[in-house]
């Protein structure tokens, strides 16, 4: 929409070449977009005056609507999906009697390869990779270097909420670099059209972690640190990309810790059910009753979905619109699973805005809200509200209503795309190389049935991105569960996160390490020590700081 509204702009400037006029609407929209010459996220605005030119202005437009629908998609992409950290969280975590302070990190950007793989596809390209780089406590040219392999989102929603990386290298020496995922935050190889077609083929899991290499193996020659030892940290699919450094590069990586990393499920090693009935395990564990509730709530909305009583589903559920189809209930019914889905990933024992904005221990606070009415599917609506922040007060800039297909978009990964611009690429990855073919069924767990088979997924990405999904590559590439023969990973993993038992919960040598954290949820061990921090998180820091310490020892004693 954006390129034709500028194609017809330019085409009327090119026929009446009225400079003035083009710079008074230029100031105009400058306003509009509510841009300053160098915005909160780093774009630079061309500089504009009364002899700027036809192709400077529309450059200039370009970059505006550009930053302006990034910011957009930032404000809203910090809502409702597992997939996309908000811009705001400035601190490890929310609590009234602890806030860590911010870690300083310095923006830069590294010329990047586009086609790693292809020399005649794009020749000698790049593009310029975010990273982020913080050296207050390096010993220069000796310490250690702690590199955070990116995932799907913005480079900073990750290095402000892995406050531990920074903890770590205080202790250690270390230089700490964050790297941006490509196509994803402001690392999008070709800009605007990066999910065009055929632009976004170059979205691999290989091509990201080629990335990866050459960049710690150049900045490492422009720091003056060619014999530092690498470790590479990441949670969720980033734990997941730790692993897979330390198997394909191990010349450039000496170990890896993995927080969080499902690289069994992910590469289709386990059950379909088993993510939604670890979801359901959590609240279960809190009371049997508020599960029975949250099933029961289901069922009832189903009855009233039979009967087609569309008006009192509204009503009840605080939505927008009444459904009126199969497919809006199937949409509503994804919608919810989705609330429950973030609290147990997010069962944090104190307030973030990670992610999502939720209050210490949502699990907790969800069943005394779930259990606090006897009308359920209104205590349903008061629970995923939790999550959703309804609020019914004029002005307060909140929604009154829940617009189901606004707040939760349906993609390749059950467990949540997220919204913006992001969400496009992290559904191209499941829709390739990563398979989230997880369901819900209402026996296992307490959700509706909805079923998420292979064909399902196929179907979906033909029609979304002309692509045919390769479910077995992530295990034929990566190693499956085939892991024996590697060396120097840790993979954590906290009880209450429903992503842990699709990842490595039992060690597999003196060097591949398993950490289970008690009371941990979704890559707890990675974030910035809290006092509500349980004893668990506690002495799994601990361990992961000394088996690091000794990686290190060796790696520069030239043991290994």
């Amino acid at each position: 929409m954006f390129s034709a509204w500028l194609c017809c702009v330019s085409e009327f400037f090119f026929l009446f070449k009225m400079n003035s006029l083009y710079y008074s609407l230029a100031v105009f929209l400058l306003a509009v977009f509510s841009l300053k010459q160098e915005t909160a996220h780093g774009a630079y605005i061309p500089q504009l005056n009364q002899d700027t030119s036809v192709s400077a202005f529309i450059k200039f437009l370009e970059q505006a609507i550009l930053v302006r629908s990034e910011e957009f998609n930032a404000d809203n992409a910090r809502h409702f999906g597992p997939r996309f950290p908000q811009k705001e969280e400035k601190f490890q975590s929310g609590t009234a009697a602890h806030r860590a302070s911010e870690p300083k990190f310095e923006e830069k950007y590294f010329q990047q390869v586009v086609d790693h793989f292809n020399f005649n596809s794009h020749g000698d390209n790049t593009y310029q990779q975010r990273y982020l780089i913080q050296d207050q406590y390096w010993k220069k040219g000796y310490g250690p270097i702690f590199f955070y392999t990116g995932n799907e989102g913005d480079i900073w929603e990750f290095a402000l909420n892995s406050g531990f990386i920074s903890e770590l290298a205080s202790e250690h020496h270390a230089l700490v670099i964050f790297a941006e995922h490509r196509y994803y935050g402001r690392s999008l190889p070709f800009g605007n059209s990066s999910f065009e077609l055929p632009n976004v083929g170059l979205l691999t899991i290989e091509q990201a972690l080629a990335d990866y290499a050459v960049m710690i193996t150049e900045l490492k020659k422009q720091l003056g640190a060619p014999d530092c030892p690498v470790i590479v940290f990441g949670g969720s699919y980033g734990g997941m990309l730790s692993v897979y450094m330390r198997l394909k590069y191990p010349n450039i990586v000496t170990g890896a810790l993995a927080a969080s990393a499902p690289i069994l499920s992910t590469a289709g090693l386990g059950d379909p059910k088993q993510f939604f009935h670890d979801v359901t395990a959590d609240f279960e564990s809190y009371s049997s009753v508020c599960a029975n509730s949250v099933r029961n709530a289901f069922l009832q909305i189903e009855e009233l979905a039979k009967r087609q009583e569309y008006q009192k589903i509204r009503d009840e559920l605080s939505l927008c619109r009444a459904p009126s189809s199969d497919k809006d209930i199937h949409q509503l019914y994804g919608f919810l699973r989705n609330a429950f889905t973030l609290m147990a990933m997010l069962d944090y024992p104190y307030s973030v805005s990670f992610i999502q904005e939720l209050p210490a221990n949502p699990v907790k606070v969800a069943c005394e809200t779930m259990l606090n009415k006897t009308d359920l599917v209104k205590a349903l609506q008061d629970t995923v509200g939790i999550v959703y922040n309804l609020t019914a007060s004029v002005g307060s800039g909140k929604s009154t209503c829940y617009d189901i297909y606004t707040l939760y978009v349906e993609c390749a990964d059950p467990t949540g795309c997220g919204l913006g611009f992001d969400s496009l690429a992290w559904d191209y990855q499941a829709c390739t190389e990563v398979d989230l073919c997880y369901e819900s069924n209402g026996v296992t767990d307490m959700f509706p049935f909805l079923p998420f088979t292979e064909q399902d997924r196929e179907k979906h990405c033909m029609e979304k991105w002309g692509v045919v999904p390769r479910p077995g590559w992530l295990k034929t590439q990566f190693w499956g569960d085939a892991l024996t023969s590697a060396t120097n990973i840790i993979f954590s993993n906290g009880d209450l996160d429903p992503w842990a038992n699709g990842g490595v919960r039992k060690s597999l040598s003196p060097s591949l390490i398993a950490i289970n954290i008690a009371d941990g949820a979704h890559h707890l061990d990675l974030r910035g020590s809290n006092p509500a921090d349980p004893a668990s998180v506690i002495n799994a820091r601990k361990m992961e700081s000394k088996i690091i310490a000794e990686w290190v020892k060796k790696k520069e004693t030239n043991v290994f």
